[in-house]
């Protein structure tokens, strides 16, 4: 039986959040499966794009990752060649990370996949609903991220 086969709603909200991101991060996997990059390393990708020079603490925060598991996140983007680490001039024993020309140019490259896919997932959402969801998504994770 598929998602769409049955009527019945599931038990939980939180179910229907597991299963969009569980279906979307395989969906991403597969776009970005020919790059070698994971989802968790595209997404810290992105987030030094907006931000660069960043602290590994940050990067994670940013990213989504426990501080403990950037360390290997950031070692396997250094190895690829998608990002540099340069001591921090305000505290040499910091380490500041930023995108290379690789990590831009795969982000280039590939944003327009990643933007296909969401445009895929919102096709049957107005342009209304879709700002409306993607507020109300915001809110929800603000909502759990302020009781932490």
């Amino acid at each position: 039986m598929t998602p769409s086969d049955s009527d019945a709603p599931p038990a939980r909200l939180l179910y229907v959040v597991k299963q969009l991101e569980l279906i979307s991060r395989g969906r991403l996997d597969d776009v970005l499966r020919p790059t070698g990059v994971t989802t968790l390393q595209y997404t810290a990708l992105t987030v030094l794009s907006r931000s660069p020079r960043m602290s590994s603490a940050d990067l994670a925060r940013l990213s989504f990752v426990r501080a403990q598991s950037t360390a290997d996140l950031v070692s396997n983007l250094a190895r690829q060649g998608l990002i540099s680490r340069t001591p921090d001039p305000a505290n040499r024993r910091r380490l500041l990370i930023d995108l290379t020309d690789a990590g831009r140019d795969l982000l280039a490259t590939y944003d327009p996949l990643v933007a296909d896919l969401e445009a895929e997932m919102l096709a049957d959402f107005t342009a209304d609903e879709r700002d409306v969801f993607r507020d109300l998504l915001r809110r929800a994770r603000h909502a759990l991220a302020l009781s932490q």
